[in-house]
This record gives C-alpha cells, sequence and structure tokens, in this order.
C-alpha cells in the first residue's frame, strides 16, 4: 500500500473567514447587521428594474380607463344681474261713456272703454293722466263725471182746471172796430187821363176795408170765442223741469289740480278688458242696490262718514267671504253697504282671460261714502 502526499505551494497563504462569536448575544447583533447589509444590496440591485413598471401595467386590465367632462356655466362667473323691478298693478278708473272712443299711447288704467285724457279747460304744460278735477282732498276716487244711473220718470202735469165764462144768450158778442185808411185815389177835372190823390194820413187802428165799422178795439177776432182764465192752486204748484244727467252712478270726486294739455270732453286715459266690462257693471249694480236699500230705510246714516268693505269673489260670480268691514257710520250704514254687495251676487261667470289674470277667485275693496 502506498501513500501520496501533496504539499501546498509555496508563498500562497489561506484567508481566514470572520467568525461568529461564541457568545449568543454578539452572535444575533452580528446576523441582523450582514442580513441589513445584504437586503441593502438588493434593493440597490433590483431597482432599476421596479423603475420600468408604469401604474398600467400594475392596474388590472379588467377595468378600463374613465373619463370626467365638466362644464363650467358663463353665468356662473358673470357678474350678478340686477332683477327689473315687476310692472306697477293696473288700476281701474271709471271713464266717460259720452268721450270718444281713442287708445292711449301708454297707460296703467283699465276701464270699460278705450279713452285719452282730456279736458274743457287745458292746463298747461299737464301730463296727467287724470284730468284736473275740483273734489275733495281725503277722497280717494277714480271717477271723473257726475250722473244718474236711474232715469227719473216723467210725470205729466195734470192740466189746472179754468174757469169758464157763462155764455148769455141774450148778449151780442161784441163787435171789433174797424177803421178804413185814408189816402184813395180819386180824379181830379174832367181830363179823363189825370189823376190826383188826397196825403196819406195813417189812422190809429187803420185796416184796408171799405168803410167804417164802430166797436171796442180789443174784442176777439172770433166772434163766437169765450175768454177762459186757468185756476192756479198755490197748494199745488207745477213740476220744474229738470235737467238731464248722464246716465252713470253719482260721482264724488278727488281733488285734482294738476290736469292734461288735451282739450275735449273730461275724459282719462285707459284701455279696454273685458275685466274692466265686468267690473263697471258690477259696481253699476252694486250702486243701484245701495240705493234702493237706502230709500226704503226710515234712517239715514250720518252724513260724512264712510263704510269699507273687503271682500273675495270667485270665478262664478259668487261673494264667498267678507274678509274685513272698516265702519265709521252707524250700524244700519254698515249693512246696508254689506247687502248692496252680498244681496245681487253671484255677478255672472267670468271670461277666460279674466281667470288667466285673475285666478279662480279675487280679493276686492268697496269705500261707500255717505254724503
Amino acid at each position: 500500500m502506498s501513500a501520496i502526499l501533496t504539499e501546498p505551494p509555496a508563498g500562497r497563504q489561506r484567508r481566514a473567514l470572520p467568525r461568529l462569536s461564541s457568545n449568543p448575544e454578539t452572535r444575533s447583533v452580528q446576523i441582523g447587521v450582514i442580513g441589513t447589509l445584504l437586503l441593502h444590496v438588493l434593493l440597490f440591485v433590483a431597482a432599476p428594474y421596479f423603475i420600468k413598471l408604469g401604474p398600467a401595467d400594475l392596474a388590472p386590465q379588467s377595468q378600463p380607463p374613465q373619463t370626467f367632462s365638466i362644464e363650467m356655466a358663463p353665468e356662473e362667473f358673470a357678474a350678478p344681474k340686477t332683477e327689473p323691478k315687476p310692472p306697477p298693478p293696473f288700476k281701474f278708473v271709471e271713464a266717460n261713456p259720452d268721450a270718444p272712443d281713442n287708445v292711449p299711447d301708454k297707460t296703467n288704467n283699465f276701464s270699460f272703454m278705450n279713452q285719452q285724457v282730456a279736458q274743457e279747460k287745458p292746463t298747461p304744460d299737464g301730463k296727467n293722466d287724470m284730468p284736473a278735477l275740483v273734489g275733495k282732498k281725503d277722497v280717494q276716487s277714480t271717477q271723473i263725471v257726475d250722473g244718474q244711473l236711474t232715469k227719473p220718470q216723467e210725470s205729466v202735469p195734470m192740466a189746472p182746471p179754468v174757469e169758464v165764462a157763462a155764455k148769455d144768450e141774450t148778449k151780442e158778442a161784441p163787435k171789433q172796430e174797424q177803421i178804413p185808411l185814408s189816402g184813395f185815389e180819386k180824379k181830379e177835372g174832367d181830363n179823363p187821363d189825370a189823376f190826383g190823390s188826397n196825403v196819406a194820413k195813417f189812422a190809429e187802428g187803420g185796416k184796408a176795408v171799405p168803410e167804417r165799422v164802430e166797436g171796442i178795439k180789443n174784442a176777439p177776432l172770433i166772434q163766437s170765442a169765450v175768454a177762459i182764465t186757468p185756476k192756479i192752486d198755490r197748494n199745488k204748484p207745477q213740476e220744474r223741469p229738470v235737467l238731464q244727467k248722464q246716465q252713470v252712478r253719482p260721482g264724488i270726486f278727488s281733488d285734482n289740480k294738476f290736469g292734461t294739455m288735451n282739450i275735449g270732453p273730461t275724459a282719462v286715459d285707459a284701455k279696454w278688458s273685458n275685466y274692466g266690462v265686468y267690473l263697471q257693471r258690477m259696481i253699476e249694480t252694486v250702486q243701484t242696490q245701495w240705493d234702493r236699500i237706502l230709500l226704503q230705510s226710515t234712517l239715514y246714516p250720518p252724513s260724512g262718514t264712510t263704510v269699507t268693505v273687503s271682500f273675495r269673489m270667485d270665478s262664478d260670480g259668487k261673494i264667498t267671504t267678507i274678509i274685513d268691514v272698516k265702519n265709521t257710520s252707524s250700524d244700519q250704514g254698515k249693512e246696508a253697504c254689506i247687502s248692496a254687495i252680498t244681496a245681487r251676487s253671484p255677478y255672472g261667470k267670468w271670461s277666460d282671460d279674466m281667470i288667466a289674470a285673475l285666478g279662480t277667485s279675487q280679493e276686492m275693496t268697496f269705500t261707500f261714502y255717505y254724503q
């Protein structure tokens, strides 16, 4: 049996590896430091690979990307606009039915007919939509004319009895004196072609009669006529003639010193509407009923007092609710005004354009003045 021994070449030495400590605590610290170093080396080597990967590659391919569209309204960035003021409410006025029909250029008033403001005596530089009127300062009225709704009954006055003179059969009727005129032509001399005349002197009461008749001067021309004398009863005088008024309701005016330059019958700026026709007819009906109630009552309410009634009317023309009553008159005057409004209800159905403008009901206010 043979053995071969090999010796290391001369000049080369073996490197010694670091040795771990035999102490457990020291050895655990050494292992932790070595692991930390290896982890940092691994991250340094693998960092370029992770940087090349994009977010799209990491996202799941089953969900496509979502897009959003955002639009901004230009009004959001514009300066805030001020809201226009609402137009003033339309006002009902009572026009003059005798004024000519004329559509005004611009007005907030409405009535039962078209009318343009005018007055008999113009106001210099006047530009008002109402005519100048002399009235009361504490009264709010839109009336411009005064009249009477009911026509006065024309009573035929009885002829007064007359005294007839008794006829005397034995007495003859007196004859009228008749005096012929002077100055009749007469011939002068024997010449048939010549003629002459007397100087004319007219007698008092002379007439063209052939001869004079004796009688009395003031005898009646008809010989059978009998003089009559009317008998006057001072306790029953004859009726005086009554001036005819316009067929409009009695007016109470508001004092207005500044009118218009337009010359003509008293008129106001107003435009026609169905509501104006309806309201005018209703006001006249209430006025007639109010006058009838006051004529039938025994006591008249105190003069200078007022009653203001607020009520609600529906589209059928019915008075549904009396909202409020402001009274400075007596209880009788208050009840007369309320009855004048409710007694003639309903006043008729509203038209389609009235319902479109007013709705299904409307609140109204009437003011009654006791003069």
